[in-house]
Parts: C-alpha cells; sequence; structure tokens
C-alpha cells in the first residue's frame, strides 16, 4: 500500500487543469416576472406555521391559483394588446399610404379606404380592434410604471421622519453615512421610478398626437355632422392645403413616434431591444470581448433603427408625399370641411 505524499501539486500537473474563461453578459432582466418577496416578509412568513399567502391584487382578481402577480398580467395585456393594434395599423398603413403610393392619386384610393372600414370601423370591430388595445396598452403602461416604482421604494428606500414630521424616501445604503445631528436633504422626485427608455418617452409621445388624429378624423365629425362618412383622403388633403403649418408638423411627428415606438416596441418582444445596447454596459478588462460586444450590439441597433426609418419612409412616401399634396377639395364637401376645422380652438 503506498503511502500517501505530504506534498501538493501544482494545479497545471493535474489531468484536468483550471481553465480561464471569458467573462459573459448576464442576460436582460426579465421584467415579466414579480420580485421576489422582501426580507421582512420571508422572516415573518417562517415565523408562522401557516402557509404565506398570495399577493392581494393578484388573488383580488381571481388569479392567486397561477403563482403569478400584477406585473406578470400587465405585462401580458400590454404585449397582447399591441399585437391586436399591430394588425390595425398595418390596415390603416395600406389603404393611406401604400395603396396611394401605388396609384399616385387620392381619388383613386378612397375606395379601398372605404373598404377597409367595413373590417375595422364596425360597432363591434372598431371598439375590440382600436379602442381597447389602445386603451389596455396605455394603461397597463402607467399602472406597470407606478407599481414598479412602488416596488422601488419598498426595496431600496426607507422613510425618515424630519423636524416636521414630514416622510421623505432616503436610500438604504447611501454613498457617505450621515451625521446623527445633520439632518439629511429631501430626495429628488425621480427617485424610485424605473428607467424612462426611448421605448416608453415614444409612446407617450404617441399616445398624445394619436389621440389628437383620432379627435380630427373621427371624433370630431360625429360629434358636428353625427358620422363620418364624407371623412376620408380629400379631408386629409383639404387639411393640409387650409393648414399647412400644423398638419404637416402633426403628421410628421405622428410617423417618428409611433413607427420608432412600434419597431422598437416589437423589437422588445423579440428580444431584440435589450440586446441593442439602450442601456449603458460596463465594461469587462477583456479588450476582444468587449470590442466584439460593442461591435454586436452597435449592429443591432443600426438595424432596429433602419427598419424604423423604413416603416416611416414608406409611410410618408404615401401619406405625405401623395395624400398630402392632393389638393383641397372644391363645392360643398369642401365647405364641410372647413366648417369642421372651425370647431377647433385656434386651428
Amino acid at each position: 500500500m503506498d503511502t500517501p505524499s505530504l506534498r501538493s501539486k501544482a494545479s497545471q500537473d493535474t489531468l484536468f487543469s483550471l481553465l480561464q474563461l471569458d467573462p459573459t453578459p448576464m442576460d436582460a432582466v426579465n421584467t415579466d416576472k414579480d420580485l421576489p418577496p422582501l426580507p421582512e416578509q420571508t422572516e415573518a412568513s417562517a415565523s408562522t406555521s401557516t402557509p404565506p399567502l398570495k399577493s392581494s391584487t393578484t388573488s383580488s382578481i381571481g388569479l392567486s391559483g397561477s403563482g403569478h402577480g400584477p406585473i406578470y398580467y400587465l405585462m401580458r395585456i400590454q404585449r397582447y394588446s399591441s399585437y391586436t393594434f399591430t394588425f390595425f395599423a398595418s390596415l390603416h398603413l395600406a389603404t393611406t399610404s401604400i395603396i396611394p403610393l401605388v396609384a399616385q392619386s387620392v381619388p383613386a384610393s378612397e375606395s379601398y379606404l372605404l373598404l377597409a372600414r367595413e373590417i375595422y370601423q364596425t360597432p363591434l370591430s372598431e371598439p375590440l380592434l382600436v379602442a381597447l388595445p389602445i386603451a389596455a396598452h396605455v394603461g397597463s403602461g402607467i399602472a406597470l410604471r407606478l407599481l414598479r416604482r412602488a416596488h422601488n421604494l419598498r426595496r431600496y428606500y426607507h422613510y425618515y421622519d424630519n423636524s416636521g414630521g414630514e416622510k421623505h424616501p432616503l436610500p438604504l445604503h447611501p454613498r457617505h453615512p450621515l451625521d446623527v445631528d445633520q439632518q439629511p436633504a429631501a430626495p429628488t422626485l425621480a427617485q424610485g421610478w424605473p428607467v424612462f427608455s426611448y421605448i416608453a418617452g415614444s409612446g407617450y409621445v404617441f399616445t398624445g398626437i394619436l389621440a389628437a388624429h383620432v379627435f380630427m378624423n373621427r371624433a370630431l365629425p360625429l360629434l358636428v355632422e353625427g358620422d363620418s362618412a364624407n371623412i376620408g383622403l380629400a379631408y386629409v388633403a383639404h387639411g393640409f392645403v387650409r393648414h399647412r403649418v400644423v398638419s404637416w408638423f402633426a403628421y410628421a411627428l405622428l410617423l417618428a413616434a409611433g413607427c420608432g415606438h412600434m419597431v422598437w416596441g416589437w423589437a422588445k418582444w423579440l428580444g431584440s431591444a435589450q440586446a441593442a445596447g439602450w442601456a449603458l454596459e460596463r465594461p469587462t478588462g477583456n479588450l476582444v470581448f468587449d470590442r466584439a460586444t460593442r461591435k454586436r450590439r452597435r449592429t443591432r441597433l443600426v438595424v432596429i433603427n433602419a427598419v424604423a426609418a423604413v416603416v416611416a419612409g414608406v409611410w410618408a412616401a404615401g401619406g405625405l408625399g401623395i395624400v398630402a399634396r392632393g389638393g383641397e377639395t372644391l363645392g360643398w364637401v369642401g365647405k364641410l370641411y372647413d366648417g369642421l376645422f372651425e370647431k377647433v380652438p385656434g386651428f
């Protein structure tokens, strides 16, 4: 029997030597899932013999058996509502841009727009394809932002009481310890809010300009005339003649914010937005790896922006290049359009 040796053996002499691996980036944070329970919630649940209860928000809507919280369902609402609105936007793109671009005429394109309205402007389809998806998408986005801020305040901030008895959020781990006799400065209102990305910013701009677009082309004729049967591409062209500056600015902003938001939103659903480098990345120290990562992210960033530019360019080619230059409408229909514009203050 061999006696064991007391000499240590270098790792390079072993059969399986240690290998140095290049660092790999962490996957993007899965925002679909709720945050794990707070430490005080874990201790409280461990000290009691009864099993922990589900989230009250989830159980209140009858979904407590699934194990998912409100963030999970709000993300699903936001995602699937965008699918429905994308169908409507694609149909609207075809009738207001692609067909006029092919026909090179506004009157020749009106019949296709009227035909498409039989799909998305009926008493049943308009709420299901347009109104409800927009309300669900915007509402779930705002609710997600408020809910995530509440989670951030609960996890990363506690509340201190100043001399006036008013409570303010304070970071749990400040960079410098606070003096006992020194009152801390009041934190800014931005503390706790999630990162305001380009997708969110363009979404809010798109919501505002889309509301104005719906009001001018759908709500205003219904309020004044009782229907919108006479509203079509000629109405839009007439508006560009009568109110050139406002119309060009509004439609340019609508296309830029709308196409950018929809393309970047789909890139987010497909998992390409996070990989495109829209958040800053810390270097790993490996020059080869960092250079390749930056190049890959830059390529995806260029591709996504190129797709958004192509979609906006196609929409502008037909909408601004053909419809906006269609000229004013004469006769009683033109007077009807002027009467509608006069109902808008400052227009």
